[in-house]
């Protein structure tokens, strides 16, 4: 037995980037069906990023998703660097002309995103399995699955790989087709998330002679924590109280008093690379968020990279069916990666500039410190660092 479906955009991947993609096009009177591998309780299960860039918090304001981000999210005018025990801040709002970023956990956004796709009974099939895709560098490209012993086919016009690093997409497009490129770095992040209020009303960022440290939050009594540690290192290797105490080693005086701790709800380490793949667009199957790149997380570019992905292809997807001009699918990769390469640089720059590279020598931590006393001693410097953080306008390079 088999099924056979139409629609004018397969969307491969109901993270943010497909959920929102698949929104974006709905409200343009776009037809789009969304397959993912994962259930639905999975996709929400995955503990990612939390810090939005206006562009962003626009987007889903634009994809009529926004109401509860208001409510429940976090807005903040600024950050701090801890330098040598001294805690220094970036003042975004004054540095940028007005510009935030809004705190809301990845968890949620994609909530959002889920219902409102329910609600409105748009096609999407989770637990897809053996999802592939064929024929994008022709006219009539389709996508095949598997569902409960029941093989699928979806017609298509287009095809949106948003289904991740990992997913099909990316993998099915001929090696000699896309160059990549790619930066391993010598460490992870270990994350602890917590039902506790955080350490301070703003994220830290500290860079110690122990390594890099972070203090994140999702909400007012909900924390996130990050710890530069070894990639040798294993989660069964960290206890809480060892988390906690290694924590302490590297605040300052004042956050060791106000952090409150508790057991973890989610604990995890990740590790850290800069990915980028050319072009994003083969034929009719293009590559959004992480399918065509990855940052570390130092800056908070991911979701927000994989956000203007969509931005630049759904509107390039609702010029070709609204004038049948081929001008913006044409334009996608060269604009996505203009924009793209800023973010990888930024990331790149301020994770090299708060961590420890013990291969390195004692010399490299030296040259950290004497570049980060530059640039917070200088307007220009804390200007570049706040610019970069809030993020480039969805028309930069246009």
């Amino acid at each position: 037995m088999s099924i056979t479906l139409r629609a004018q955009v397969a969307i491969i991947g109901a993270g943010p980037s497909g959920l929102l993609l698949g929104q974006l096009l709905h409200k343009a009177g776009i037809d789009a069906v969304i397959l993912e591998r994962q259930s639905g309780e999975y996709v929400l299960g995955r503990i990612r990023a939390g810090v939005l860039e206006q562009v962003t918090v626009d987007l889903l304001d634009e994809a009529g998703v926004g109401a509860r981000m208001h409510k429940e999210g976090l807005v903040h005018d600024g950050f701090e660097l801890l330098v040598e025990g001294k805690r220094h801040r970036i003042d975004l709002h004054a540095l940028t002309g007005g510009r935030k970023v809004m705190v809301y956990g990845q968890t949620e956004l994609t909530r959002d995103l889920m219902e409102a796709r329910a609600e409105l009974g748009l096609r999407t099939f989770y637990e897809a399995a053996d999802v592939a895709v064929h024929d994008f560098d022709g006219r009539k490209p389709y996508v095949t699955w598997k569902q409960g012993g029941v093989e699928h086919r979806l017609d298509c016009d287009f095809i949106a790989g948003c289904d991740g690093f990992h997913g099909v997409c990316r993998a099915s497009v001929p090696r000699d087709a896309l160059r990549e490129y790619e930066k391993v770095y010598p460490f992870g992040w270990l994350g602890l998330l917590s039902d506790t209020p955080p350490v301070n009303h703003e994220l830290i960022y500290a860079n110690t002679d122990r390594g890099f440290a972070l203090c994140s939050m999702r909400s007012m009594m909900r924390s996130r924590y990050y710890l530069q540690v070894p990639l040798t290192d294993k989660i069964e290797q960290w206890s809480d109280e060892a988390f906690w105490a290694e924590l302490r080693n590297r605040l300052d005086d004042e956050a060791r008093e106000q952090l409150v701790t508790g057991p973890s709800i989610e604990k995890s380490i990740a590790p850290l690379r800069s990915f980028v793949t050319e072009p994003l667009r083969f034929g009719r199957l293009f590559l959004a968020g992480d399918a065509g790149h990855i940052v570390p997380p130092t800056g908070a570019k991911g979701l927000n990279l994989a956000a203007t992905d969509v931005k630049y292809l759904s509107d390039a997807l609702v010029e070709y069916y609204a004038e049948t001009s081929e001008a913006g699918i044409d334009a996608y990769s060269a604009r996505c990666l203009r924009r793209i390469w800023r973010a990888e640089r930024f990331s790149w720059w301020f994770t090299t500039l708060m961590h420890q590279f013990p291969d390195e020598g004692a010399i490299a931590g030296k040259f950290q410190i004497a570049e980060l006393d530059y640039l917070l001693n200088s307007e220009h410097g804390r200007r570049t660092i706040a610019e970069n953080y809030v993020g480039l306008p969805l028309d930069f390079g246009d």
